[in-house]
């Protein structure tokens, strides 16, 4: 077969995804605080974008704010110094009180109060800022650096090397007990090899579990535990409650994580009453005790959709102006630079960042008017749910949202991910509404897998202790209630809640009864 090279010319059709509906799709599923983060770059990168200003920062850059009176300066001085009626005010009140305190103690003002020779504080705003080491220090815009009164958060490996200054002596054990500070997990557990430990430091494994003993007498009791079983018996030895009954009881705590109440009694040999003494000593110990130290500041949900009901009984939806970014492109600098620009590689930078700023500000108006257009249609099928509770919630999918808006359903995915829609029931991520349909016995329309989770959790709540309901139980109840659903799907979902089976709520209920 003989090769030889052609030209051919090929016609075809593909989809491209430009790079301004990428950055388009991108800012779609970026959540409130990635969404600023973003922004907050593209501003540094680009010159041509600047943070949208309020009207009272816009009146008092383009000189239009009318001046009150009483913010208007007086003359003062023939100098040229110059003095608002607050300084005028604040001098005539010192002067006075320095008098009075002169006749009082036949002494100058400086000797009763040292401090009174120091600057006094010089008014900024609405804030005092003082020079001196003794005042407050003020901010960048004049205000007080609350920063500066924060204290530093210490950590637990920081707690842990202060207290071996006391605790070893040692030269040899010092070192190994940096070494073991080193592998203490946030939880306060030692997470490492020892006999690698040991191989790496060339000391003996004898020496590196004395330093181990030794260490485990820090504060707080239950650090530098191998596993929760050590880290309990460390606490108890601690509180000296430590007896031979206790010991069985954490020898065996896979029978209590297994509810086996009867055979931890007589793993212990203890009646009902001791083995309910010791179970409520367990949960008062602390299985984490790191976790005292270095904690993360929890972020409060910030919703990005609110849901307020009219007097006439219908929803107003909005977007949560405060956590929209603004910006906006600077078409007056632009004009200016481009005027003097003469370089092709300037001009082509210019109409880039010029380019990119029209594109961030429309992807971002898209953004909020698509959030905004999701939300409504989800209000308007789950109306329900706003009005009566979590057990009327209505079966959603994606596409009878997307088919509603005229929209994609990725895209309707994009929107509903890391946003919150803040309610008078509280606060939900719009995922939250699209819940999978369980049909119905009878001729009704389907329930929502949320409604049904809530409707078992309710029903096990108010089962009595002579009467414990079985997933066979709770189907039944569920079917004279017209939702045809599976025993296997009833135990997934209380599963899923984390609620035991209808024998080990038995043994809870009965021990709860003992006590």
């Amino acid at each position: 077969m003989a090769l030889s090279s052609r030209l051919e010319l090929r016609q075809g059709q593909s989809l491209v995804m430009t790079p301004q509906l990428q950055q388009a799709i991108k800012l779609l599923q970026l959540s409130n605080m990635e969404l600023l983060e973003f922004v907050e770059g593209e501003l540094e990168r680009n010159p041509l974008l600047e943070h949208s200003e309020g009207e009272d920062q816009a009146e008092r850059r383009t000189g239009n704010s009318e001046e009150k009176p009483d913010q208007q300066a007086v003359e003062g001085n023939e100098s040229g110094d110059a003095s608002t009626p607050d300084d005028a005010n604040l001098d005539l009140t010192t002067n006075q009180v320095q008098r009075d305190t002169e006749s009082v103690f036949d002494t100058d003002a400086e000797n009763v109060f040292p401090e009174s020779a120091e600057p006094r504080p010089a008014p900024v705003g609405d804030n005092w800022s003082t020079s001196g080491s003794g005042g407050i220090a003020g901010g960048a815009e004049g205000g007080v650096n609350l920063e500066a009164f924060v204290a530093e958060e210490i950590s637990l490996q920081d707690h842990l090397s202060s207290q071996l200054q006391l605790a070893i002596s040692d030269p040899v054990k010092r070192l190994i007990s940096d070494h073991l500070v080193d592998m203490v997990d946030e939880g306060g557990y030692v997470r490492g090899d020892l006999e690698g430990l040991s191989t790496r430091l060339g000391a003996p494994m004898e020496l590196i579990e004395e330093t181990l003993a030794t260490l485990q007498t820090l504060e707080p009791a239950g650090v530098f535990a191998r596993d929760l079983a050590e880290c309990l018996t460390l606490q108890l030895k601690d509180n000296n409650r430590f007896d031979p009954a206790i010991e069985a009881f954490i020898a065996n705590l896979d029978l209590l994580a297994a509810r086996d109440l009867t055979g931890l009694k007589r793993a212990c040999d203890v009646t009902d009453e001791d083995l309910a003494d010791m179970i409520s000593e367990i949960k008062m110990l602390e299985p984490k005790p790191g976790l005292k130290f270095g904690k993360s500041s929890v972020q409060a949900i910030v919703p990005d959709v609110f849901v307020r009901q009219r007097p006439d009984g219908s929803w107003l939806v909005e977007l949560n102006n405060e956590t929209l970014p603004k910006v906006l492109v600077n078409q007056a600098y632009y004009a200016t630079v481009s005027k003097t620009t003469k370089l092709e590689k300037d001009k082509t930078y210019l109409h880039d960042c010029l380019q990119t700023a029209n594109w961030l500000v429309k992807s971002l108006d898209q953004r909020a008017r698509t959030i905004l257009k999701v939300s409504k249609e989800i209000v308007k099928q789950q109306d329900a749910f706003l009005t009566r509770g979590v057990q009327f919630l209505r079966p959603l999918n994606l596409k009878t949202v997307a088919d509603a808006i005229e929209m994609h359903e990725s895209t309707v995915s994009r929107v509903t991910s890391n946003k919150y829609m803040a309610t008078s029931r509280g606060n939900f991520e719009l995922k939250y509404f699209f819940t999978s349909s369980i049909p119905s016995s009878g001729a009704g329309e389907a329930h929502s897998s949320e409604a049904v989770r809530h409707r078992i959790k309710q029903l096990i709540d108010n089962e009595a202790v002579t009467k414990i309901l079985s997933d066979d139980k709770i189907v039944e109840l569920l079917k004279v209630e017209s939702i045809d659903i599976a025993r296997r799907t009833v135990a997934k979902y209380r599963e899923s809640m984390r609620i035991p089976s209808s024998v080990q709520r038995r043994r809870e209920k009965k021990m709860a009864l003992s006590q």
